[in-house]
């Protein structure tokens, strides 16, 4: 039987694709192309989760929101501190659990980021 073999892309809509584009670019360093896009090549132990939320779920941050970018970092403090100094909005809280670090942030179009620094050894 044929099956998935991973995650191929994550795609959102946006109000203003350029200056949303451009956002990511300047503030989580994603090389964003002209047309809005980036295709990660991943190293071979690195992994991409997909997982269900529940329809009430308030982990996603406002409840229209349908989905959630969660992207890996390398250093979550370091990066949270310096997208405060640039006047990102950054959820107060983090999270520490055997999966790694967690820290929230809003994009200009109101989606809530997770940015996820792995344990040694994800």
């Amino acid at each position: 039987m044929a099956k998935v073999t991973g995650i191929g892309g994550v795609f959102l809509r946006a109000r203003n694709p350029v200056r949303l584009a451009g956002w990511y670019r300047e503030h989580l360093g994603v090389p964003m192309s002209e047309h809005g896009a980036v295709t990660f090549h991943w190293e071979a132990a690195e992994t991409t989760t997909f997982a269900l939320f529940a329809q009430d779920t308030d982990y996603f941050g406002e409840p229209g929101q349908r989905a959630m970018l969660n992207l890996r970092v390398d250093d979550l403090p370091t990066l949270l501190r310096e997208l405060r100094e640039r006047g990102v909005e950054v959820l107060p809280q983090t999270e520490d659990s055997e999966f790694g670090r967690f820290g929230w942030v809003v994009d200009p179009e109101g989606n809530r980021v997770e940015l996820w620094e792995p344990a040694p050894g994800m």
